[in-house]
C-alpha cells in the first residue's frame, strides 16, 4: 500500500503560522498534522504502508528531512515530488505519477479524521465522505439504492446529496487514476480554471469502475487558525487515554487540567493549564492561565490569560487576556 500526500499549497489561510513552516508540519496535539494523517490511514489499512510520497513546493532540505522521518516511523520508503505551479487537485496528484501504481491512498494534508472501518478492497475505489450541512461548498457524491457512487459533483449549486468528499481516496489500481488524470491534462479539461480530481473520478466511473463511500465518524479541518484549534481539541479528546505529558515537565504551584499535551522540558509555575492545551518542548509558562490553545516549541508566557490561541515557535507574550494568532519569534510585552 502507498500513500500519496499532495501538500504543495502555501497555506495562506493559516498565516502567519505558515510563513516559516508548511501547514502540514504544524503540530496538533503534539504531532505534525501530516503525521496524524498517515498514521490514521495506516490504522484503517490491513496492509503495511510500503511507501509515502509527498508532493511539495520548494520547502527546503530541513522540511524534506522531517517528512522522511515521518515516513520512517511507519517503516515506509519516502519519495518527494514537486508541484511548481498550482493547477488544481488532479494536477497535484499527477506530479507523483511515477508512484501512481498498485494500491494507493491519496490524502490531502489539511484533513484529519476519526474512522471505525477497514478499507474495502472489494471495489475499485473508496471515496471517504462525511455528511455536511452546506454541500454546495464541497465536492459531493451521489449514491444509488445499492450504496454505490453514481455521481461526483464539484460544489453543486443545487445539492442532490449531503455527502462531502473529505479529500481521502483509495484505489485498487493507481494506474487507472494516473491515466484518467493524464486524459484531463492532455485535453485541457478543467473546472473553474483548474484540473479537478472529481472530473477524473467521473471519467473512471463512466469507464465502468465501481466506487463506494467510506463514511468517517468525524472530519477535522486544519484550514485556518480557529479550525486548527478545534482539531487540536478533538485530537486531545481522542487521545485522552494515552500518556500525553512528558516525564520531564517541571511544575510548581500549578494545575494541569486534562486532556493536554505537554512536551519535553516544559516549565510551568503558578499557572493553570488546560483543558485542551498543547505545549511544545522547552516552553515556559508563569503566572498564567491557558485554555483551548496550541503553543509550539520554545514559547514563553508570563502574566497572561490565554484562550483559543495559537502561538508559534519562540514567541513571547506578557500582559492582558487576548485571543492570539502569533507567528514564530513574535514578542508582545
Amino acid at each position: 500500500m502507498k500513500i500519496i500526500v499532495p501538500m504543495a499549497g502555501m497555506g495562506k489561510r493559516m498565516r502567519p503560522h505558515t510563513l516559516t513552516i508548511p501547514k502540514p508540519l504544524i503540530r496538533v496535539a503534539g504531532i505534525p498534522i501530516v503525521q496524524h494523517l498517515v498514521e490514521n490511514i495506516a490504522k484503517v489499512s490491513d496492509e503495511a504502508i510500503e511507501e509515502i510520497s509527498y508532493i511539495i513546493g520548494d520547502f527546503g532540505v530541513e522540511v524534506e528531512n522531517r517528512l522522511k522521518a515521518i515516513a520512517g516511523k511507519l517503516n515506509a520508503e519516502c519519495k518527494i515530488y514537486y508541484q511548481t505551479e498550482p493547477l488544481g487537485t488532479a494536477h497535484a496528484i499527477q506530479c507523483a505519477k511515477q508512484s501512481l501504481n498498485g494500491k494507493i491512498v491519496v490524502a490531502f494534508a489539511d484533513t484529519l479524521f476519526k474512522a471505525d472501518f477497514k478499507l474495502d478492497q472489494s471495489h475499485d475505489a473508496t471515496i471517504w465522505v462525511q455528511q455536511v450541512e452546506n454541500p454546495q461548498a464541497f465536492g459531493i457524491v451521489k449514491l444509488n439504492e445499492y450504496g454505490l457512487i453514481t455521481d461526483f459533483i464539484e460544489k453543486p449549486e443545487q445539492p442532490v446529496s449531503d455527502l462531502a468528499i473529505i479529500g481521502i481516496y483509495y484505489f485498487n489500481e493507481g494506474e487507472k487514476l494516473r491515466d484518467a488524470i493524464q486524459y484531463l491534462l492532455d485535453n485541457k479539461i478543467t473546472g473553474n480554471g483548474e484540473y479537478q480530481i472529481t472530473d477524473a473520478l467521473e471519467n473512471m466511473k463512466n469507464d465502468g469502475l465501481s466506487f463506494v463511500p467510506g463514511q468517517v465518524e468525524e472530519w477535522l479541518d486544519c484550514g485556518n487558525k480557529n479550525a486548527t484549534i478545534h482539531t487540536n481539541q478533538r485530537m486531545l479528546y481522542f487521545l485522552k487515554d494515552e500518556f500525553l505529558i512528558s516525564e520531564t515537565v517541571h511544575t510548581k504551584n500549578s494545575v494541569i487540567v486534562p486532556p493536554c499535551y505537554i512536551g519535553k522540558n516544559v516549565k510551568i509555575e503558578n499557572a493553570v493549564v488546560g483543558p485542551y492545551v498543547s505545549i511544545g518542548d522547552n516552553s515556559q509558562i508563569k503566572n498564567s492561565v491557558i485554555t483551548n490553545s496550541i503553543l509550539q516549541n520554545e514559547v514563553k508566557i508570563s502574566q497572561k490569560i490565554i484562550h483559543n490561541s495559537m502561538l508559534g515557535q519562540f514567541s513571547e507574550i506578557n500582559g492582558k487576556a487576548e485571543d492570539y494568532s502569533l507567528s514564530d519569534y513574535t514578542k508582545i510585552r
